[in-house]
């Protein structure tokens, strides 16, 4: 039996971009969209043409895509035709493949919220989806709080969602908008929607208010919805939409449903999928989350030495899927519970060839625990983990040397006379030989020293031009006035690789020019510089 089409629907550029602190220009509208279409989303929903610029704009212009381009918004006021409706007309008016109406479906909406009549309320559904039909796009009906519509008056949702099916809706779209559904009740739901309405016409859109919308969705197929909407990373607003990113390699890798459903996403394209999340993350200045399902850092990391010494005979004893499959990778952390097992692993990965009985590995392995009963934490730090081994094994070149650094804080006026706070930081390093100052100032003394640093290193600063600061964190890892303080940087080259560096002192500062230090040699060393 041939297995049956799923069709993916992305809002991450309309229900994503309603996410708190998330706020899209039309050059990253049109990014995304690429992305997407890129990844193989079937269905690219923009936004909501006639709300605000951004949106209009988007929708003003072709956009050239593989995907559906779809507009969202509402069906016609009540008490106004479609021939009088501004918000309908620029539905209409959009340089859109398709369109995609919400409608209350819920009978309590509609009195307190509408402050309509139920049939008022049904006209408008026939009304609206009959003209966006008329002009030959595809129309979508999103049927809004539709499953706390069904526990109140089910008569009065299913006829929200068959008004539209019999006006020529292509998909039914059946919204948990407030999150509270469990998924046997979306299961069951679904299955006496599919009782009016085919299932290769209804759709499932969930939110993340119960962290159950993955579920709910999958929950959704199961009953017989052939259409899944969800965003990257499971933006959305208060707690999120389903999260397509988790959502995608499910359908894709386990059998229950790759055994049974085909969807626009390739083998190939799947690969690209840990970049797509994090590339997103990375427009939005946003950290990735290190324990997302399947692309996060930690999702294929393991830390127990046992656990390690398993998946070196065999991935398969505590991995579900291959990391490579979704774009991610194996992580053995060497950390104060890692065993050999777990620094021979790493050490092949980062390609240091040693034979396994060499006595260095318990040499590096000691280093590691002493070193991290002191405070650092190489499991979060790989880069300075690489480095700590090359090191203990005798290969980082010494390309240069600091022999002084100095940061200074100034509060002062500025030159219209605003008082400031600014950070100086001056460097002195020597490299083959000479002596090289440099100075800068920063916003904060780490900005300062990380941007006098980096300034000006003689004949390797043509390897660190395109070395970036992506993420800083500090944790206090004890109390009172001689804390000790770890610092993690996280970095990014020019090639979009990143790595993670640690440093440890009571001075924060000095914390911070380690994990800075260890950034630009590990740079070095990736890049092949010469000593």
């Amino acid at each position: 039996m041939a297995p049956e089409r799923l069709y993916l629907f992305d809002t991450t550029l309309r229900d994503g971009a309603q996410t708190n602190g998330v706020d899209f220009t039309l050059s990253d509208k049109l990014t995304i969209a690429k992305m997407l279409d890129d990844l193989g989303i079937d269905y690219v929903e923009g936004g909501y043409p006639g709300a605000n610029p951004t949106d209009t704009q988007l929708f003003a212009e072709d956009r050239n895509l593989g995907a559906t381009f779809t507009a969202f918004g509402m069906t016609r006021r009540p008490g106004r035709s479609t021939s009088n409706d501004p918000g309908l007309a620029a539905l209409l008016e959009a340089k859109a493949d398709a369109i995609c109406f919400v409608a209350k479906s819920w009978d309590y909406h509609v009195r307190v919220a509408l402050e309509t009549t139920p049939e008022e309320n049904l006209a408008s559904i026939r009304d609206s989806v009959g003209a966006a039909v008329a002009t030959g796009r595809e129309v979508l009906l999103d049927c809004e709080h539709f499953f706390d519509g069904y526990k109140a008056n089910p008569q009065f949702a299913l006829a929200c969602a068959k008004a539209a099916y019999d006006q020529g809706a292509r998909w039914i779209v059946l919204c948990d908008t407030n999150g509270g559904a469990l998924p046997h009740e979306v299961e069951t739901v679904v299955g006496e929607v599919i009782k009016l309405i085919p299932g290769d016409h209804v759709g499932i859109h969930a939110h993340n208010d119960t962290e159950q919308a993955v579920a709910n969705s999958l929950a959704a197929v199961r009953a017989g919805a052939r259409q899944i909407q969800g965003t990257l990373n499971g933006l959305g607003e208060r707690c999120g939409n389903a999260n397509l990113v988790s959502i995608i390699p499910t359908l894709k890798l386990k059998p229950d449903f790759a055994d049974r459903f085909e969807i626009g996403v390739s083998d190939a394209q799947l690969k690209s999928l840990a970049h797509a999340s994090h590339t997103l993350d990375e427009m939005l200045n946003r950290a990735p989350n290190r324990h997302a399902p399947y692309v996060g850092e930690s999702a294929f990391a393991t830390k127990a030495g046992i656990h390690a010494s398993a998946i070196m005979k065999d991935p398969a004893t505590y991995e579900h899927v291959s990391p490579d499959r979704v774009g991610n990778r194996r992580k053995l952390l060497v950390s104060d519970q890692a065993g050999k097992s777990n620094v021979l692993a790493e050490l092949e990965r980062i390609g240091l060839k040693v034979d396994k009985d060499d006595a260095r590995i318990m040499q590096l392995l000691d280093v590691v625990k002493e070193r991290e009963a002191i405070g650092y934490a190489y499991e979060a730090a790989d880069a300075s983990f690489e480095l700590l081994a090359r090191r203990v094994l005798g290969k980082v070149p010494n390309y240069f040397d600091v022999e002084k650094f100095d940061v200074n804080i100034e509060q002062r006026d500025n030159a219209v006379g605003q008082r400031v706070t600014v950070s100086l930081a001056v460097v002195k390093v020597k490299v083959d030989g000479e002596t090289l100052i440099s100075a800068a100032e920063g916003i904060g003394p780490v900005n300062a020293l990380d941007l006098a640093l980096r300034k000006d290193l003689g004949k390797y600063q043509g390897y660190i031009n395109g070395l970036e600061l992506t993420d800083y964190r500090v944790r206090i890892l004890n109390g009172g006035t001689e804390a000790v303080t770890r610092v993690l940087i996280e970095s990014q080259d020019e090639s979009g690789e990143r790595w993670t560096t640690v440093g440890v002192s009571p001075n924060i500062i000095d914390a911070s020019f380690q994990a800075l230090m260890d950034s630009i040699v590990y740079k070095l060393v990736r890049s092949g510089a010469p000593a």
